[in-house]
């Protein structure tokens, strides 16, 4: 009985949220880059082009439909020999999420681009930003409201007072961003960024407008700190932090993956690490990279008090990444501006 109470209040607040427009999210926002702050395009240390996707199902053991988030996205370094000793970054990425009973569903889709110059020998600094076209829309035909409560069970047959004035609404959206990286030698990375999504503040709502009702979508920020540490030959370790907050409510990721070189040549690549998100979850990490691939799989274990509805069984989530070089580097292979195996 209490998890169908549970079930039936999330499945209204997944309305109210979808209408307040909290954004969608990774555990693993290191494997979703463009995302994360747009300044990452063409951002990417050990390749001059980049394609990957990202897979997230969540809280499939208490709701019937359960929230699936999926993106995919690809960027690239061009025009390296048209500026001293900066390039440009250009890339897209298409984002999709499925959410509760009545099929909530976002679909957005962003180009970016970004400049990145060498400052001095071992420092970076890129500015970036993307703009695109995003979708919403709902079906309420399966959605139980509040009202439809009767005290033990909710009845789709009772009457509702909640009318929608469209189900289907579309916007513009922008984020922006930088970023700056240090890299003193082969052995050390670190990388720190800040952004800003919804920079114009789109309106999002299924209701109509109403004076004391803001309906536009607050802007989201973002920042994170990333390092690389090459302790030897066959072991790097890479701790990541990452905070972000949007209309009062706030969220931070702290963690570490390590990354060991398990053929000696940096072709096959074991990836272990462990992360926490705050009063949230505890998100255990397991990866293998082969070659120019890399799969990594994460899993949610809920510590929250909603642990008493679902188990400990929050989410789980994988991403897949390639990333390579330009044919005019074959046989010339560009130095790593991180630690890597390769060098």
């Amino acid at each position: 009985m209490k998890k169908l109470k549970i079930a039936g209040l999330l499945i209204s607040c997944g309305l109210c949220v979808g209408s307040s427009a909290q954004d969608l999210h990774f555990s693993q926002f290191f494997n979703s880059p463009l995302t994360t702050n747009p300044a990452n395009t063409g951002f990417i240390p050990d390749g001059d082009y980049r394609l990957g996707i990202n897979y997230r199902n969540q809280w499939s053991s208490i709701m019937t439909v359960p929230y699936k988030t999926m993106s995919a996205y690809g960027d690239a370094q061009v025009m390296r020999n048209k500026f001293e000793n900066g390039w440009i970054g250009l890339g897209g990425a298409i984002l999709h999420d499925v959410a509760g009973s009545g099929n909530l569903t976002s679909t957005k889709v962003y180009g970016s681009i970004a400049y990145h110059q060498m400052i001095n020998a071992g420092s970076l600094l890129s500015v970036g930003f993307n703009a695109g076209w995003a979708n919403k829309r709902i079906n309420t035909s399966n959605l139980k409201f509040p009202d439809q409560f009767d005290g033990k069970f909710f009845d789709g047959k009772l009457p509702t007072g909640v009318i929608l004035a469209r189900n289907n609404i579309n916007y513009f959206d922008m984020q922006a961003g930088m970023n700056y990286a240090y890299f003193p030698n082969n052995r050390t990375y670190i990388n720190t960024g800040f952004s800003v999504q919804h920079v114009n503040t789109p309106k999002e709502s299924f209701f109509d407008s109403e004076p004391t009702v803001d309906n536009r979508i607050p802007m989201r920020y973002i920042g994170f700190i990333n390092g690389s540490f090459k302790i030897n030959d066959q072991v790097i370790i890479n701790p990541n932090a990452y905070f972000t907050t949007q209309a009062k409510a706030y969220e931070y990721v702290l963690g570490m993956n390590a990354r060991y070189n398990a053929s000696g040549d940096g072709d096959y690549v074991l990836t272990a690490g462990l992360y926490y998100r705050s009063a949230d979850a505890i998100i255990p990490l397991i990866g293998l990279g082969y070659k120019d691939y890399e799969f990594t799989f994460t899993y949610d274990a809920t510590i929250s008090t909603l642990k008493n509805y679902n188990n400990t069984r929050g989410a789980f989530e994988f991403s897949l990444v390639k990333q390579g070089m330009f044919d005019t580097y074959k046989g010339s292979r560009r130095q790593s501006l991180c630690p890597s195996f390769k060098n």
